[in-house]
C-alpha cells in the first residue's frame, strides 16, 4: 500500500511536470509571453510538495487504517488457477483497439468541434450537446469494458483488474491519435513552438481522459463482477 500511495502521487503529476517543463523551455527560448516565470514555477512545485503530496499520503494512511478488507462475493482459494491460452479476440491488443474505438466513435463529431474551438478560430456554443456526449462516452466505456471482461472471464482468465482499466483508458489513446490527424490534416500550425504546445497539451488531455475512463471501466467492471459472482451458488 505504500508503493500504491507513492504511485498515486506521481502517476499523473510526473508526466505533467515533464511535458510542462519542455513546453515552457521552448516558450522561453522563443521569447514567448506564454512562458511562466521561474518564481511561478517554484510556487507550483511548492504547492505540490507541501500540499498535494502530504494530503495524498494522509489520505492513503487513513484509507489503510479505516478501510475494510475486500470481501469477495464467493469463496476464493489462495492458489490462482492456471489460465488457459486465450483466443485472438481475448488478446490485450484486440480488446484495447475495440474498447477505445467504440467510445471514440461516439464522440468523434463533437470532438472535431472542440478541437476547432480550442486550436482554431471557431467559437463553441453547444455545451448541452457536449454534456450529452460526455454522458454517452461514460456509458459506452462502462458497457464495452464489462463486455470484454465477461468474454475474458468466460475463457477462465481471472486477471481482469488491470485489463479493465486499460480497456477503459484506451479511448485516451484514440483521442491522441486523432490529434495527430487534426494537426497534419486540419490545422495550419507548424514550427517547434506551436508543435510543442499542441502535442504537449494534447498529451496531457489524453492522459487525463485515459485516467478518467480507465477508472470508469474498472469500477463498472468491479460492480458487474461482484454482482454475477454473488449469484453463484457454491457448496
Amino acid at each position: 500500500w505504500v508503493n500504491n500511495i507513492l504511485l498515486t502521487t506521481v502517476l499523473f503529476p510526473f508526466p505533467l511536470l515533464c511535458i510542462f517543463g519542455w513546453v515552457n523551455s521552448v516558450a522561453i527560448a522563443h521569447g514567448s509571453t506564454t512562458a511562466l516565470p521561474f518564481g511561478t514555477i517554484l510556487t507550483m512545485l511548492a504547492l505540490f510538495a507541501f500540499v498535494a503530496f502530504p494530503l495524498t499520503v494522509v489520505g492513503g494512511i487513513l484509507g489503510r487504517n479505516l478501510g475494510k478488507d475486500f470481501n469477495a462475493p464467493t469463496r476464493t482459494k489462495k492458489l490462482a488457477r492456471q489460465v488457459p491460452e486465450a483466443p485472438w479476440f481475448n488478446s490485450l491488443l484486440f480488446q484495447f483497439c475495440l474498447s477505445g474505438f467504440l467510445p471514440f466513435s461516439a464522440i468523434y463529431i463533437e470532438l472535431h468541434y472542440v478541437f476547432a474551438s480550442v486550436w482554431g478560430h471557431k467559437v463553441y456554443t453547444l455545451f448541452g450537446i457536449l454534456f450529452l456526449a460526455f454522458c454517452m462516452v461514460i456509458v459506452v466505456t462502462a458497457f464495452i469494458t464489462i463486455a470484454t471482461v465477461y468474454f475474458q472471464l468466460a475463457k477462465e482468465d481471472h486477471r481482469w483488474w488491470w485489463r479493465s482499466f486499460i480497456n477503459g483508458a484506451s479511448a485516451g489513446g484514440f483521442i491522441f491519435m486523432y490529434s495527430l490527424y487534426y494537426f497534419y490534416g486540419q490545422s495550419d500550425m507548424d514550427g517547434l513552438l506551436q508543435s510543442s504546445f499542441y502535442f504537449g497539451y494534447m498529451a496531457i488531455a489524453s492522459l487525463a481522459v485515459a485516467a478518467l475512463l480507465g477508472s470508469v471501466g474498472f469500477f463498472a467492471t468491479l460492480t458487474f463482477v461482484r454482482y454475477i459472482y454473488s449469484r453463484v451458488k457454491t457448496d
